[in-house]
């Protein structure tokens, strides 16, 4: 139980009798006092079918069963101890959507937290059990007593002795009984309390989520955002080949072929020439927004020739004249070139919409293994990351190669969005 009800334990006890907690501990433990003799009959059997069948080699797989047992037995025990315990306690487990059973049990094979929950199981099996046991005798012997008289009333001209001995025959002389009964129940709910306070103490011991687990989660999630993104970068590679190789080409070629279809028009006084005139500029203006979509998807410069030219050329076709200034003595590895290239991509956009800028200055050196990528502008300043989804999207993509997100933007200005990313993440 939690430190709420113990301290209600030691300061009012009446009240604590009164309170829900004493049948909330009773429900507890007779729930897992059940439980665990089921526990223990399956454990048995299945130990000793595997050992038995051990020397055949099925008998490995049934022991490989039992070492997972905890795992369904913990996460059916952190829903049963919020009888007692009002904090849940947190799984330790990460998800497996859509993993098979093989590799299911081979990952909680190798997790640790799975042979602490094998260990709170045996617990629960053999000692909880056993103490579950002698409770619910004392709470059984204590509610019959409680009820002597009506038995003895129920059975009557029958007699019923409490004492080998001595006959009770009228249910006033089973008023003793009920007293007896009485203190019996006041035992059992500061005894059940007791024990059910071990059980949870236990329970947060072995079936909590300890910093290693959380730790091992968080690098998986981290990976798992990681693979996300070069897969991401990869499609976006893909499509602006598609576009390059396929659509670019077919317009450059409608474009000439029009061109030819002019040429060969021009002097005769033909009612085709101005349209083949307009279709060949209209196609001309589809190629462009073609080109600037796939420079917009994966610029190719990026790729041939680095951060600081690819910059230089987004700088060209900026509305607000941007000055330049990335040094790096080496290539940098293609996630931090790219997550460079889109943060100033996304900066200068932002500037060139909302700050009112005169003038935008992208500077980039590395500094020992880290890139410190800076972006101001000398706008009206303002900018929020919690508004809008471009600078929090940049946040998450920094996050990923463990670098962080830095944006300085006072009311009035200047605003300076900062990067630094290590470039071995």
């Amino acid at each position: 139980m939690n430190v709420a009800v113990w301290a209600a334990v030691r300061r009012r006890p009446v009240r604590f009798l009164l309170s829900p907690w004493p049948l909330r501990a009773w429900a507890f433990l007779l729930s897992g006092t059940v439980l665990g003799a089921l526990l223990f009959a399956v454990l048995s059997v299945l130990l000793f079918a595997g050992i038995g069948l051990s020397v055949l080699g099925i008998g490995l797989v049934v022991l490989a069963g039992v070492a997972v047992t905890g795992v369904p037995v913990a996460a059916l025990e952190r829903r049963r101890l919020r009888l007692v315990e009002p904090v849940p306690l947190v799984d330790p487990h990460g998800s497996l959507p859509g993993t098979g059973a093989l590799p299911w049990l081979r990952t909680r094979l190798k997790e640790r937290a799975t042979w602490r929950e094998l260990a709170y199981t045996l617990l629960l099996a053999v000692v909880f059990t056993a103490f579950g046991i002698g409770f619910t005798a004392l709470l059984a012997m204590s509610a019959i007593l409680l009820v002597t008289p009506v038995i003895v009333w129920a059975i009557a001209p029958d007699t019923v002795m409490l004492v080998p001995g001595q006959p009770i025959s009228e249910p006033v002389a089973a008023l003793p009984g009920t007293l007896a009964g009485l203190v019996g129940l006041v035992l059992a709910a500061y005894a059940g309390a007791l024990l059910a306070g071990a059980q949870v103490r236990a329970a947060q011991v072995l079936l909590s989520a300890r910093e290693e687990d959380l730790g091992s989660r968080v690098i998986e999630l981290t990976r798992s955002r990681a693979r996300l993104v070069d897969a991401f970068e990869a499609e976006r590679r893909r499509i602006e080949r598609d576009l390059h190789d396929g659509a670019q080409q077919q317009l450059v070629a409608l474009t000439m072929t029009l061109g030819l279809a002019e040429l060969e028009l021009r002097g005769q006084d033909s009612p085709a020439l101005p349209l083949i005139a307009r279709a060949r500029g209209e196609a001309k203006q589809a190629l462009e927004q073609l080109r600037s979509l796939v420079r917009g998807i994966h610029p190719q410069v990026l790729t041939d020739h680095g951060l600081a030219a690819a910059v230089s050329e987004l700088a060209l076709r900026n509305p607000i004249p941007v000055t330049v200034d990335i040094e790096l003595p080496r290539r940098l590895p293609a996630s931090v070139e790219n997550m460079a290239y889109f943060t100033v991509t996304e900066a200068l956009a932002n500037a060139s919409k909302y700050s009112g800028a005169d003038e935008v200055v992208v500077h980039g050196r590395l500094e020992g293994e880290q890139l410190v990528l800076v972006v101001s502008d000398d706008g009206r300043g303002g900018a929020d990351p919690t508004v809008g989804s471009g600078l929090q999207g940049l946040a998450d993509r920094v996050a990923i190669l463990k670098g962080r997100l830095i944006v300085i933007s006072p009311v009035g200005g200047p605003t300076q969005l900062r990067v630094e990313v290590p470039c071995s993440a």
